[in-house]
């Protein structure tokens, strides 16, 4: 398989005229976040409530169009993309991902080669007039060599042939979009990326699983039955190359949901300082701890946010270990917030146990832990 470490950098665009302006766009979030998502978390924790009526107001406000392009200069501002994910996070962990998901169709569609397709979705996605995830977790395994590909496609006149099912593909519905990659039958080397359209004929969507958090995220299962995907719906082909354009942004925007859980957690414990800090103070992991950890990835992030299209294995290597430390970090302070909060952190609605829970999916979501350990392995041979 071609080496997915080397490509060219793509040509930077003019900035599109439906960009928010990046300081009101964090002030709307924020007061979205706090006065219409915050009274909503316990209904989309456990009653899988999807918050489409928030979500389309991220849109309207200019959440998923900063890494688009700059007012002025024509960079993508990932780091803006993932504040606004953080503000969201510190609320509720279910939207911050389907936002990055939101986030990821928007990457897809803003760097493909594909005018017409670009034309056709691009400003919708990157406003929240049409929804829409990603389905490269099977791909992204299968490219690292953790998974087999499972969609398969054929050649025909206009297009391809593609059938196989994904297991889970967030933030869809009918009337949704996402990307997706599958092998060509006649070459199983090489691969084709499309964006798929959830209305067409032969695409299938049902809800198969529950979750133990994130279930208000909109998962489902995906089946493609002889799935015709026109040449005008093709994100790249070969997908390789596009892969390799795409996956820095992709896995640097997981870095907003991270940081809005840790600094949620770091909120819990801070409250609880007044009523329990003459015993907390004894537990090993103070809210001072992860103050200083965040203070230390967000800039390193922003920073790595200033060159998503860097082919170097220096850089790429930082973009995992960012990503890992994210995933450590959320992981353990949930795990501190719940300590702090003792008991009351355990009832069935109490913040403490839910952050618990979200922080476990930072760490599996892909690429998880262990994949992240995987190929931060293989960059050393």
């Amino acid at each position: 398989m071609e080496n997915i470490l080397e490509t060219e950098r793509p040509e930077q665009q003019a900035a599109p005229p439906f960009l928010v302006d990046s300081g009101s766009m964090l002030e709307d979030v924020r007061r979205i976040s706090t006065k219409e998502l915050r009274p909503l978390v316990n209904d989309i924790d456990l009653e899988g409530m999807y918050p489409e009526a928030v979500f389309r107001k991220f849109g309207k406000a200019g959440a998923f169009a900063q890494h688009v392009g700059n007012l002025t200069n024509g960079k993508p501002r990932l780091d803006l993309a993932i504040d606004a994910m953080s503000v969201a996070g510190e609320q509720c962990l279910s939207t911050s991902f389907c936002m990055w998901c939101q986030d990821a169709l928007v990457w897809y569609l803003a760097n493909t080669e594909n005018t017409a397709l670009k034309k056709r979705l691009l400003e919708d996605a990157a406003t929240g007039t049409v929804l829409g995830g990603t389905g490269l977790s099977n791909p992204m395994k299968t490219f690292f060599g953790i998974e087999t590909m499972r969609l398969k496609g054929q050649r025909i006149d206009g297009g391809f042939i593609v059938s196989g099912t994904l297991p889970w593909v967030s933030n869809i519905g009918e009337d949704c979009y996402f990307g997706a990659i599958f092998a060509v039958e006649t070459d199983p080397k090489r691969h084709v990326m499309m964006c798929v359209d959830c209305s067409a004929p032969g695409v299938e969507i049902a809800q198969n699983a529950h979750f133990t958090a994130l279930e208000g995220s909109r998962t489902y299962s995906v089946r493609f039955t002889e799935y015709f995907v026109p040449d005008e719906m093709l994100l790249a082909d070969p997908a390789e190359p596009f892969v390799r354009t795409i996956r820095a942004g992709f896995i640097l925007m997981q870095c907003g949901m991270a940081f809005g859980l840790i600094e949620d957690c770091i909120r819990l414990m801070r409250q609880l300082e007044k009523s329990h800090g003459h015993v907390n103070q004894y537990l090993p992991d103070q809210p001072g701890l992860f103050e200083e950890a965040l203070a230390n990835m967000r800039p390193l992030v922003a920073n790595l946010c200033q060159t998503p299209f860097d082919q170097s294995t220096d850089y790429f290597r930082a973009v995992l270990e960012a990503r890992l430390a994210g995933s450590d970090w959320s992981l353990r302070a949930a795990q501190a917030a719940m300590l702090h909060s003792g008991a009351r952190g355990y009832l069935h609605n109490a913040t403490a146990q839910r952050r618990l829970r979200e922080s476990y999916f930072v760490a599996i979501v892909t690429p998880a832990t262990k994949q992240l350990a995987k190929m931060l392995h293989d960059l050393k041979d």
